[in-house]
């Protein structure tokens, strides 16, 4: 079967308000970027996009530049013509010849409109969001919290539907990870002292940079600020030049990158103000975003509410690392709820104040990251999207992992094996896989510790959101709180015989230092005795030579001289019965909301009626994820059917199987429909007391199965033991007029 069959094609550049198809559309929601991929079976409504090459985008504002620019000249030469007396016909050519160039003119600012809607933006993804997000609020999936007091932004309750899928997506998430990988799983507090996340980094470093309204005191995030302006000339100023247009790209390119002050001097250099009052604008400063708080009734003690649940797996190593009988490899994992200040929530479920991440912190040997298990994703083959593919300025690539691990891109066997069942967890749940990319940190994204780092990023009417990091944090965070709280959280590996090993040995004279130093000595011996071997031998021959040598103390931002009196740096050779080190780190983090409202519209589609007066909203959900796995209808009010709907609805949660029961004397068509919109992928309607129908939500068929059986069925292929085509196979179809009675 051909499966494009039944899939109507409308053109962007077409009439759109001209098709029968979606003349009683009152959005246009449902777009071929963002739906999920389509049943053969029925038809639906897609917008096909027009991707246009960055050149060729170039090209258009050039040829629109060259163009505004011959229609100046020919008005002016036009005036001239007029003012010296020139004949009417010479003039009404020359006005002939001008009008024809604003056709010209127009056509290309057409061209270019559609290449910028077609790249991402435009009116059609906030449509089909639009579409989405109400399907959504009205079904309870979510709702806006607090919102009979008008709500707080950045902060949404899920409803009833919204509960099952997340209680499914970390069920899956549970089965998946901490199940099949034999983690060991924790459940830390909330609230987290002030001195674990000084250790972290977060109490000085966890921030983003905001601009206040001079006059209201409004406050706004600086670089969404900059994102905002650059992308609304590059998407409805079709009068900038290409050079322009080429700069406000590289602006956006490098965001993540610049400084308070840079970010300052660009939003000086645009003018750009407050949005809602036009107002100037503070120079940016950084705004902390963790919750704070206090333990105690006394207020002495300070703490915060988590920006991140992996504190509490680090803090907790040396016990774990005594559960799993001092051995490595291990992995813990935490589902928890985070909290993050945000300065001005948007992006609605995407960008919120409080939600839930569930993390895995892999502990390995930094000597050995090599991964049992890595055979078993080696083979899988999706989007990846390179470092060096971002920075010259290709698009993402296909690659099979084995071949990433092989040639350097991805930096050991350990985090491609967890990139391969991240990709499987996603796609499982129902993420389209030609719309998920794994896209590596660029150098000016990784923290200095991280030795390498990826994010699955996902498709959605926002464009690419981050969904999971997979990070390769190596020791950074075990040797941070060591340092801070005298813990030794380290792991031992034991030699079968003794080991003569040879071993740096850096002792810093710390009364030297002190007396050149002061305040600032306990940061210089840090430094000093963190220097890997390379480094100490270097200082060593310098010192030997000169005498003296400048070192760079990051922890104080500034370089130091170093004298000979200073430290002493050798190597000794000693026998060691053990090697005692400290754990690299290989750390998946999953947004669990983002990930989820993705699902959401990768999963949404809309469908015509039999009657085609009105399109149906549908959630695709797989059985793995839905709401409601099943629901029950008596196909009319009668007592005999509602005890035998009674009677399938109890042996369906006897099974474990999510059911619903829909009694209402409404017609089966609209029943379906609501069914349909909540993502429910069978029904069953009891239009007999011996046997009934099972309905399936995507294809609408149907099959005749007797009412014993019926929990069985359901069961055996919501958990996908086998599939509807199995088991059209095995059961009788059904094709009775009612089977047809579809709203």
């Amino acid at each position: 079967m051909n499966p494009h069959k039944n899939i109507y094609f409308i053109d962007m550049l077409s009439g759109l308000h001209q098709s029968p198809i979606i003349s009683n559309l009152k959005t246009l929601s449902v777009i071929i970027g963002t739906i999920s991929p389509i049943s053969p079976i029925q038809p639906q409504i897609i917008l096909r996009r027009n991707f246009i090459s960055p050149m060729a985008e170039e090209s258009l504002r050039r040829s629109l530049a060259e163009k505004q620019s011959t229609i100046e000249a020919r008005g002016n030469a036009i005036r001239e013509l007029k003012s010296s007396g020139a004949s009417k016909s010479e003039i009404d050519d020359a006005v002939k010849a001008l009008n024809a160039l604003k056709l010209e003119k127009t056509s290309i600012e057409n061209q270019l409109k559609a290449s910028i809607s077609s790249s991402g933006g435009g009116d059609t993804n906030d449509a089909f969001r639009q579409a989405v997000v109400n399907t959504l609020e009205r079904r309870l999936f979510f709702i806006p919290s607090f919102k009979i007091y008008r709500g707080v932004a950045g902060l949404y309750d899920y409803g009833p539907p919204g509960c099952a899928v997340k209680s499914n997506v970390l069920a899956f998430w549970r089965q998946h990870f901490v199940l099949e990988e034999d983690m060991l799983e924790v459940d830390c507090p909330c609230v987290t002292p002030e001195v674990v996340l000084k250790a972290s980094g977060h109490v000085d470093k966890f921030t983003d940079l905001m601009v206040k309204d001079e006059k209201t005191g409004n406050c706004y995030r600086a670089d969404h600020l900059l994102k905002d302006y650059c992308k609304e000339k590059l998407e409805n100023d079709l009068s900038i030049s290409a050079d322009k247009a080429a700069e406000l790209k590289h602006v956006l390119a490098i965001l993540d990158d610049l400084s308070g002050e840079q970010l300052g001097a660009k939003l000086k250099e645009y003018g750009i103000v407050a949005p809602d009052t036009k107002n100037p604008l503070s120079d940016p400063y950084p705004f902390n975003l963790m919750f704070q708080t206090q333990i105690g009734p006394s207020g002495a003690s300070t703490g915060y509410m988590r920006p991140e649940t992996a504190q509490g797996i680090f803090v907790n190593f040396k016990d774990l690392y005594y559960y799993n009988g001092n051995k490595l490899p291990f992995a813990a994992a935490q589902i928890g709820q985070a909290f993050r200040n945000e300065i001005s929530p948007r992006q609605g479920l995407l960008r919120v104040r409080e939600f839930t991440l569930a993390e895995i912190e892999h502990f390995v040997d930094p000597d050995d990251k090599s991964h049992p298990k890595y055979s078993e994703v080696a083979n899988l083959k999706f989007l990846m999207f390179p470092r060096g593919e971002q920075l010259s300025g290709q698009s993402a690539k296909r690659l099979s992992l084995g071949e990433a691990v092989s040639e350097g891109i991805v930096n050991n066997q350990t985090l491609a094996y967890f990139i391969g069942r991240v990709y499987l967890f996603l796609t499982r749940l129902g993420i389209n896989e030609e719309r998920l990319r794994f896209r590596q940190h660029l150098p000016n994204e990784m923290a200095h510790y991280a030795a390498d780092c990826w994010d699955a990023e996902i498709e959605s009417s926002y464009g690419w959101i981050e969904c999971v990091g997979i990070a390769d944090r190596s020791a950074y965070d075990l040797r941070a709180h060591t340092d801070k709280s005298g813990a030794q959280l380290v792991a031992q590996e034991k030699f079968a015989a003794p080991k003569e090993v040879e071993k740096l040995v850096i002792t810093p004279v710390k009364k030297e230092l002190g007396l050149a130093f002061k305040g600032s000595q306990k940061m210089v011996v840090e430094a000093l005795e963190a220097m890997n071997e390379k480094e100490a031998m270097d200082m060593k021959a310098a010192l030997e030579t000169k005498g003296e040598v400048d070192f760079k103390v990051c922890t104080l931002e500034k370089t130091v001289t170093i004298k000979k009196s200073m430290v002493s740096i050798s190597k000794e050779k000693k026998k060691e019965h053990q090697r005692v080190f400290t754990p690299s780190v290989i750390e998946p983090s999953f947004g669990i909301g983002r990930i989820i409202y993705c699902l959401y519209e990768h999963s949404f589609y809309m469908r015509p009626s039999k009657a085609g007066d009105e399109q149906l909203n549908v959630f695709r959900f797989p059985p793995l994820v839905a709401p409601i796995k099943c629901s029950v209808f008596p196909l009319v009010q009668n007592q005999q059917y509602e005890e035998v709907a009674k009677q399938i609805s109890r042996s369906l949660t006897a099974a474990g199987i999510s059911n619903k029961k829909d009694i209402t004397g409404t017609s089966i068509g609209k029943r379906y429909a609501r069914t349909d919109e909540l993502g429910v992928p069978f029904a069953v309607t009891v239009d007999s007391t011996s046997s009934v129908t099972i309905r399936e939500r995507d294809s609408k068929d149907q099959i005749r199965v007797n009412v014993d059986e019926v929990a069985a069925v359901i069961k055996e292929v919501s958990e996908g033991r086998c599939t509807w085509a199995d088991i059209l196979q095995k059961y009788p179809a059904h094709t009775s007029a009612s089977a047809d009675d579809e709203n």
